[in-house]
């Protein structure tokens, strides 16, 4: 059974589905992976680089798609790229599933099956799957780098010839990985951090990192969904949320906001009246830029400036640490495959299973989600 590879063609993606490592596993398992050229090289990972691991090399996207039963990617297909799949195809790749209908639609005309690694679903059998979690590490980690390289500061407490200059505070808003990560990074790079996320379970988490957890009295007991993540809160909540972060963010110096709620706009959380309250030259790193930002200055994909602090709000984050983003993203893709190819080498989409079903956005010709 081939297993196609291709070339990522959207702006601002280095990242590609599967590294040569991921490929050796698949190869070794009797299947025939198949790369486009040139796809592993925005994240360092030469064509021999393939060749060696035992995958063949084509030279356009698609000779690439050619007899392919299973075609892997990071982003969603291009239309160029969905005219290319053959009927019974199954597509992975991210989906942002409810987005993009009309590529759902051509797909399912196509009689394409397509798993949105998006929605992986957070059981104990899927965790080596998790594309979102393994993401969220890197632009967790990422985030306080852009953020220490943006603050006029140092991050840690330094004693020089100079005197002794104190660390900065960071301030970390949701807890989940990649807040998490950052927590951990910015602990790392010597920084005095502190976190809040709305989830009780996120306290023992945060603290576990060394960092101070902030508003106790805002937490909700039940503030997590089934899934894991934060649900939408309540006005009432909401105020209480906002009450907490406004007495907190006007001492510190770096804050990182990851707050998102599936399938909905991301929560404002720093409104313009706190942006008033904060610290001369104070950094922000919005990572729910994509879905709006959780602060209300935010602007996706640029840099602004508001009451004198700077906001980021970058967008697509592990596509700027390619090699071991791709490199967990492969692993991710190589455990799901694991899971729907048998020893035999037999393909089974089966939407009554707990994962697959869980993941299909197209399947018989049909629009699941």
């Amino acid at each position: 059974m081939q297993v196609a590879v291709l070339k990522e063609t959207a702006a601002r993606e280095s990242r590609v589905a599967l590294t040569p490592d991921s490929a050796a596993r698949l190869v070794k398992s009797k299947l025939d992976v198949v790369v486009q050229r040139g796809a592993g090289q925005s994240a360092g990972l030469s064509d021999d680089a393939y060749a060696a691991a035992g995958a063949r090399l084509a030279d356009d996207a698609r000779s690439t798609c050619a007899d392919a039963r299973i075609v892997l990617k990071v982003q969603p297909p291009a239309d160029a790229e969905v005219a290319l799949l053959d009927a019974e195809t199954l597509l992975v790749s991210l989906m942002r599933p409810g987005q993009h209908q009309a590529l759902a639609q051509r797909l399912a005309e196509r009689r394409v099956s397509a798993l949105a690694l998006e929605l992986v679903p957070r059981i104990t059998r899927a965790q080596t799957m998790d594309v979102l979690s393994s993401q969220s590490t890197v632009a967790g980690y990422k985030a306080v780098l852009l953020g220490a390289v943006e603050l006029g500061k140092f991050l840690p407490m330094l004693t020089t010839a100079a005197g002794n200059i104190q660390p900065a505070r960071v301030f970390v808003i949701g807890a989940g990985v990649s807040g998490l990560q950052a927590v951990a990074t910015a602990r790392r790079l010597g920084g005095v951090v502190s976190a809040f996320d709305v989830r009780p379970a996120a306290r023992e988490q945060i603290l576990s990192l060394g960092a101070t957890f902030v508003a106790q009295d805002a937490v909700s007991e039940t503030a997590e969904t089934a899934g894991g993540y934060a649900r939408e809160q309540s006005e009432d909540e909401r105020d209480r949320t906002l009450s907490a972060i406004a007495a907190h963010i006007k001492d510190v110096d770096l804050v990182i906001t990851t707050a998102n709620i599936p399938g909905k706009a991301a929560p404002r959380l720093i409104t313009d009246a706190m942006l008033r309250t904060m610290r001369g030259g104070a950094v922000i790193v919005d990572l729910a830029a994509e879905n709006g930002g959780n602060c209300e200055a935010t602007r996706p994909g640029e840099t602004v400036k508001a009451h004198g602090v700077t906001i980021l709000g970058p967008l697509n984050l592990p596509a700027t640490v390619p090699f071991h983003a791709s490199q967990m993203f492969g692993r991710n893709v190589l455990a799901l495959l694991q899971h729907l190819v048998t020893k035999e080498g037999v393909l089974t989409v089966d939407p009554s299973d707990a994962i697959t079903g869980a993941m299909l956005v197209t399947h018989d010709g049909r629009v699941l989600r």
